[in-house]
């Protein structure tokens, strides 16, 4: 058998390898070098140096597409989860219905972005015309219409997750913290969340990512609207690209710069959550 992996294993591998490449490391290491070019096409880029990434800084809609995705992030991050964790530790007790429940929760993220984006635009617009407003209208209304809008359809996909980890707890170590006497406010913070960590760990993980990445229902719900004030980092990346004419470097130049800002908050956040995780 170990020689016949031996001999065979280009067959297996050498294919996905080149897929891999094709697919993503070239286009990624081709990105990089276009991002210090002027080009409007691949066969026309010019080197210019770091000028694009200058410009990138300069522009005062990227600068605040920024912290509008952290704030956004942040939010999400914190709602997606508490409410997942609390909705997976309701549906892991011995009760009816919670199947049914279960799916209720998670079919929202079955459904396309752009579609849940147009779907809850015309929601709000149903409601918001009775004030005499709008959410292309309104900064903060289109901020938490966006948050409004990730959550529901986020919440069920972590809740799934939590519901896993909550079922890998092992049922003697909470009788063990029950006998010792823990309350339910010690069993949690002391002993469940603990526990809980690596879903927990996977979660904030996917919630934050999710949140600076975010493109369809950011194009669908608000487009950026009121004067770019919702536009958030991939949208205003997009826009930069394809809605300014020369300015492909610069668009580049930031999707580049959006890259490490998403690696380095993600690294930050896996130190921080698997430094609490602990051995069960």
């Amino acid at each position: 058998m170990q020689k016949n992996i031996k001999k065979y294993w280009p067959v297996f591998t050498v294919p996905t390898m080149a897929a891999f490449a094709i697919g993503f490391l070239i286009p990624f290491i081709l990105g990089i070098y276009l991002s210090f070019t002027k080009f409007t096409t691949v066969k026309d880029a010019r080197w210019v140096g770091i000028s694009n990434y200058i410009t990138a800084f300069k522009d005062t809609t990227f600068v605040h597409s920024f912290w509008f995705t952290a704030a956004f992030a942040v939010v999400t991050l914190v709602l997606i989860n508490v409410i997942a964790f609390a909705l997976a530790m309701a549906l892991t007790k011995d009760r009816h219905g919670t199947n049914i429940f279960r799916t209720v929760f998670f079919m929202p993220n079955l459904i396309g972005g752009i579609v849940l984006g147009y779907i809850w635009q015309l929601i709000f617009s149903g409601i918001l015309v009775h004030f005499g407003t709008a959410l292309n209208l309104n900064t903060k209304l289109g901020f938490w219409g966006l948050v409004i809008l990730v959550c529901w359809q986020q919440i069920g996909y972590m809740m799934i997750i939590y519901i896993a980890g909550f079922q890998a707890i092992p049922g003697d170590v909470l009788e063990a913290a029950e006998i010792d006497g823990a309350n339910s406010r010690q069993m949690l913070f002391k002993v469940i969340i603990p526990m809980m960590m690596p879903s927990i760990t996977i979660c904030t993980f996917l919630t934050i990512t999710n949140g600076f990445k975010l493109f369809d229902q950011n194009l669908a719900l608000t487009g950026g609207a009121p004067m770019k004030q919702t536009e958030m980092m991939a949208l205003n990346i997009y826009n930069t690209f394809f809605g300014r004419v020369g300015f492909e470097g610069v668009g580049q130049a930031k999707a580049v710069l959006f890259f490490i800002l998403v690696v380095v908050i993600a690294g930050i956040q896996q130190k921080l959550t698997r430094s609490k995780e602990v051995q069960q």
